[in-house]
């Protein structure tokens, strides 16, 4: 199938282009501020389907409101019509609208108006139609310092840049790019369309917060780097949240440093704590070298060679029953150190030894659960 985007450059658009690309089945036709509105007719007649990207949402003169939103969509309507009435065929269209359409603001009247124009002319011809009056779409590419807050305190934020919040208390519904182009493609391929009462298009899920929260989150995204303590950021808004965020690092950035701890032994680096799901580090070890000799009363471990010969010994507390195993490098395989075991690692190889661990608790030098117990 061919497709149209009008708005291809814009930031939905660049995203739903990213998307199409990936799929052998769909070649795509673009519209953008470049073309001459006058072409749509021609266009039309190459394509299935359409999704009408295009419009103004902050011009100098506010009477691009009207050519930009009102005035093209009535175009490309009645171009969609003059298709169905002389060829028979009915070209479904997605259009972005937002729920400034609700308002009577210069841009909310022209979306309004770009609305009634789709249904009015398409409906009359059975043609489908699906009206998305989205609320604040956030994700990559979405440009900064424009009209979102989440791409300004992303883009800002990761900068070392200030951003300026007049009531943090503003309440904000979000919906995340993603999920708008994954309905959109939902209904390229078929789907059932989901209306509210309105005869609205529905696109979930939209998350509801404010705007301090947004930017103590995205804040916490940056400070994460000091701390190494990530928030919980796989699922739900976090989720994107944190993805947006990190789309807006800039590339010298891309990277950053994390602390070294060696002595005699080797060396340990922490890698990544969580508030509640333990923390990522590794260590290395020289022939010969042992390390641990400790006992955990809570604390659970595991623990991956990644490189080299390992042997754990174990010695239980209580009974003195004795357990010891060998792992390398070469063959993957985790040991995990049991509450009650007093336990060490040796490498045994002829070379340096690296080791993942993850500790199901952050480090706590105050409450360590740590006790030197040499086997």
């Amino acid at each position: 199938m061919r497709v149209l985007i009008t708005g291809a450059n814009g930031f939905v658009g660049k995203n739903l282009r990213l998307h199409l690309s990936e799929r052998e089945d769909v070649e795509v036709v673009t519209f953008t501020r470049d073309d001459d509105p006058a072409s749509l007719p021609a266009m039309l007649r190459e394509v299935g389907f359409v999704f009408h990207l295009a419009g103004v949402n902050r011009p100098q003169d506010p009477q691009e409101f009207v050519t930009g939103n009102a005035d093209l969509t009535q175009i490309l309507a009645q171009a969609i019509r003059a298709e169905a009435e002389s060829t028979g065929r009915k070209v479904p269209v997605i259009y972005a609208s937002s729920t400034q359409a609700a308002r009577d603001n210069p841009y909310g009247l022209s979306k309004r108006s770009a609305e009634q124009a789709l249904f009015e002319a398409l409906r009359s011809q059975q043609i489908p139609v699906h009206v998305f009056r989205l609320p604040n779409v956030f994700g990559k590419w979405c440009k900064p310092n424009y009209n979102s807050a989440v791409a300004t305190f992303c883009h800002n934020i990761a900068r070392g840049l200030p951003i300026q919040i007049n009531d943090p208390a503003a309440p904000v519904t979000l919906v995340y790019v993603d999920d708008v182009i994954e309905r959109f493609l939902q209904l390229l391929d078929g789907a059932d369309a989901q209306v509210d009462a309105e005869g609205f298009a529905l696109v979930a899920p939209q998350y509801s917060t404010t705007v301090g929260e947004l930017a103590k989150r995205i804040q916490g995204f940056r400070d994460s780097r000091d701390t190494l303590t990530i928030d919980r950021v796989g699922t739900g808004l976090i989720r994107a949240l944190y993805a947006t965020y990190v789309s807006y690092l800039p590339v010298e950035t891309f990277s950053y440093p994390v602390p070294k701890y060696g002595d005699p032994r080797g060396v340990f680096v922490e890698m990544l704590k969580t508030s509640d799901s333990g923390q990522f580090s590794y260590f290395t070890a020289h022939p010969g070298i042992t390390r641990g000799g400790h006992y955990h009363h809570t604390k659970t471990e595991k623990f991956l060679v990644i490189k080299g010969q390992a042997r754990f010994k174990f010695r239980h507390m209580q009974t003195g029953e004795t357990h010891e195993l060998v792992t390398t490098g070469a063959e993957p395989e985790i040991v995990e150190t049991v509450p009650g075991w007093t336990h060490d690692i040796t490498n045994i190889g002829q070379d340096e030894m690296v080791v993942m661990l993850w500790a199901n608790e952050v480090f706590d030098r105050q409450r360590p659960d740590t006790f030197a117990c040499p086997l």
